[in-house]
Order: structure tokens, then sequence, then C-alpha cells
């Protein structure tokens, strides 16, 4: 059974551990400390969170949220699935991510492809994205976040992740951006780790963007 992500103290566990077998990573920990738990329920709410984050700043994806959850009072299934398309336009969400929530909020409801979001805790990663992205609009870095945040396994990892390309291109000093199978391929000194690992490396590129270092997005 992987390892779970469920406090600070988890996040120090694996800061610990990895900080005696790495020197990146020690480096990386000297200069961002402690990276932030980040965890969401593992249901219909937390994964429309992750979609809803798609390919945005975490400060612009956390104000749309914020408008969704104010317009439709609490996140579920039921209520997207009754929203009309113009109320949640009107969030700030995209056509593709409305169209993505609707398609999701159908599967959760019973529709094909029947999704059972309560099942996925107990599914091995590859099979929870095998589920995950027979769904309309879900891809594998939302599946993979979902693993990584929502079911909290310590071991999660996201390849198709750009932060994680650029930063680890830049903590190894070896390009501008590695390919998502070079990201796997670096991360396995970090097993069963992977998840610290990303979040560190996230917090790290993080601070870079503050500083003027590049115009990518964090993941």
């Amino acid at each position: 059974m992987q390892k779970l992500i469920c406090s600070e103290s988890d996040i120090r566990d694996g800061v610990r551990a990895l900080r005696r077998r790495c020197a990146v990573m020690r480096s990386i920990h000297r200069r961002s400390g402690n990276p932030p738990l980040r965890r969401y329920h593992a249901d219909f709410a937390g994964l429309a969170r992750i979609i809803v984050g798609q390919q945005l700043s975490i400060a612009s994806a956390a104000a749309i949220w914020a408008r969704l959850e104010q317009g439709l009072t609490v996140v579920t299934a039921e209520r997207v699935a009754r929203t009309r398309a113009e109320k949640l336009a009107a969030a700030g969400l995209s056509a593709a991510k409305i169209k993505t929530l609707k398609a999701l909020a159908a599967a959760v409801r019973g529709r094909q492809p029947m999704l059972r979001l309560e099942e996925l805790a107990a599914v091995a990663d590859a099979d929870v994205r095998a589920r995950l992205t027979s769904v309309h609009g879900i891809g594998s870095w939302t599946a993979d976040i979902f693993v990584m945040f929502c079911l909290g396994r310590a071991d999660a990892w996201a390849p198709g992740d750009l932060a994680l390309q650029v930063g680890l291109a830049r903590a190894f000093c070896i390009g501008d951006r590695l390919s998502a199978d070079e990201t796997l391929e670096v991360a396995e000194r970090w097993r069963p780790w992977r998840g610290i690992a990303a979040r560190l490396i996230w917090a790290d590129y993080g601070n870079l963007r503050r500083l003027g270092a590049d115009g990518h997005r964090t993941g």
C-alpha cells in the first residue's frame, strides 16, 4: 500500500527522506523550505477544482473557483448538471472546461462512461488514470494531479506538467526543458516520495518565477 500525504507531518517526513538521499533536493529545500500540503477531497468538487485550474496560474484558478462556489453554493455533480453553461461561463470558465465539467457530472451521475470516484482510493494509479481519462476532456495531467492532491499518494508524479519539466531541467542543469519520459527517468531516484519531490520543485519554480526568472506557469 502506497504511503499517503495527509498532513504537514507527512510533508516533513518526505522532505527529510529526500534531503538524506539527494543533493538537488537539499538545495531546493534550502531555497524554498517545506512545500505546502495542497490536499483536496477525492470527490467531484476536488476533481472539478483540478479541471478549473488546468493551464492557469494558481491565483487565476483560485479566483475562478471562488466565483464558481459562490454561484453554485456547493459544487456537486447535480448542481453542475443543472446549471446552464452561461452561468458557468460567468464564473470565468472556458467553453472547453464547461464541456468537461458537464461530462464529468454525467459520468458521476451514472451516465456512460460511468465513474465512481469513491472507488478510486482502492485502485492502482494506472487504473485511476484509465478511468478518469475515459471522461471527455480529462487528460493524463488532470488524472495525475488527482492522484497526487486528492488521493494524496506520496509517490505520485505528473510527467506531463510543464513546471516539473522546466524545473527539473534547471535543477540538474540539463537544458531548458525535459520531456515527460525524461522526468520519469530522473524522478526514479526519489521513490517512494516523488509526490514530495514534485511539491518541492513546484515551490522552487514558483519562487523563481516571482523573481522574474521566466514566463512559464507553475503546476
